[in-house]
């Protein structure tokens, strides 16, 4: 029902920058929470930030002042500005949307995954 698709995604010095995209489609209802994750190999999927439909964002305490995430609503989409990349934030990246659905059953869907890679 619902299609995530990121972008953006690639290799980068420590210190540089990158911007996620990621473009939704499909049957979006209006209570959401979108969102980014990330993964390390052998390591579980972490949770990097998140932004409600109010507009409220949260962040793990590693990327606090260094990422932003932004949505646009008009083209339904969401974004990930990642500065002052540091080698640990080397992973892949998922796109997340969470969303609630006739029934009150919530529903998540994932992206396909973009790879973030930090050299030192």
């Amino acid at each position: 029902q619902v299609q995530l698709v990121e972008s953006g995604g690639g290799s980068v010095q420590a210190g540089g920058s990158l911007r996620l995209s990621c473009a939704a489609s499909g049957s979006l209802f209006s209570i959401n929470l979108m969102g980014w994750y990330r993964q390390a190999p052998g390591l579980q999927r972490e949770l990097v930030a998140t932004l409600t439909a109010s507009g409220k964002k949260e962040y793990t305490d590693s990327v606090k002042g260094r990422f932003t995430i932004s949505r646009d609503n008009a083209k339904n989409m969401v974004y990930l500005q990642m500065n002052s990349l540091r080698p640990e934030d080397t992973g892949v990246y998922y796109c997340y949307r969470g969303q609630r659905a006739h029934g009150d059953v919530w529903r998540d869907y994932w992206g396909q995954g973009t790879q973030v890679t930090v050299s030192s």
